[in-house]
């Protein structure tokens, strides 16, 4: 018998994530998903700011495959992450679907996982969050000019806006603050995988210089003002969970 795809879906429809109007936390323990849940995802043309599309990637050598090291990256993410930055997930692998909070730079906010497969996975942000975004995580062979073996080239591609007019402002620190974070995941990520000398490569280029100023509005979801909201209202919740106890 013929593998195939059952009915008309596509052959890769369980690599993606199912439609969803309003995001709901994938773990409902979680303390910090109030900025994210019963938000709705958020691409790059829903943001406010120009649109960037950036790229990291690190020469991991010849001896682990790319399967591996998405395997890996994708049961391991939060590990990999600087100490700048927190991925509060208790699940045991990045799954298509998944939502979950993540705290970085002080401000919390989370992703959804969009797609994964087993040489990659993509995450979409969500209102509020400080980018409208698409991530993708992959690795994948590429031909070496220093030798005749191909070698593994992991990869942290995205493409975004900032998602208000506030954030935008901060846009210069922002982009500062990523670059040295996401070459930190990708060299604990090397270091994991038996490569300690490791060069990152960064490019960055603007794609479209126009702000979407019809969606000035996204301001108010911003993440950074709902987290300081958040943490100052913190002894009232408390008072008033004293009450009903």
């Amino acid at each position: 018998m013929m593998d195939g795809p059952v009915g008309n879906a596509p052959r890769d429809a369980a690599n993606w994530a199912r439609k969803v109007d309003r995001l709901q936390v994938t773990d409902p323990a979680e303390p910090h998903g109030y900025n994210i849940e019963g938000k709705r995802v958020a691409g790059p043309m829903n943001g406010f700011g120009r649109l960037w599309q950036r790229l990291y990637l690190a020469d991991l050598g010849t001896t682990v495959t790319p399967e591996a090291v998405v395997a890996d990256w994708r049961a391991h993410f939060g590990d990999y992450w600087p100490r700048m930055g927190r991925f509060h997930s208790s699940l045991s692998t990045i799954q298509p679907g998944d939502v979950t909070a993540l705290t970085a730079g002080g401000v919390t906010t989370g992703i959804m996982v969009l797609y994964a497969d087993d040489t990659s996975f993509t995450f979409l942000t969500p209102e509020g969050h400080m980018f409208a975004a698409m991530i993708t995580f992959s690795a994948d062979k590429e031909a070496s000019e220093k030798d005749a073996a191909e070698r593994t080239i992991a990869r942290i591609s995205m493409l975004l806006r900032c998602s208000d007019p506030l954030f935008e402002s901060m846009w210069p620190l922002a982009r500062r603050g990523e670059d040295v974070f996401w070459p930190g995941v990708l060299r604990n990520l090397a270091r994991a995988h038996g490569v300690t000398e490791v060069t990152i490569t960064e490019r960055t280029v603007c794609v479209d210089r126009r702000r979407l100023w019809a969606n000035w509005r996204n301001i108010r979801h911003n993440s950074g003002i709902r987290t300081v909201v958040h943490a100052l209202s913190a002894p009232i919740r408390r008072a008033r969970a004293g009450r009903t106890t």
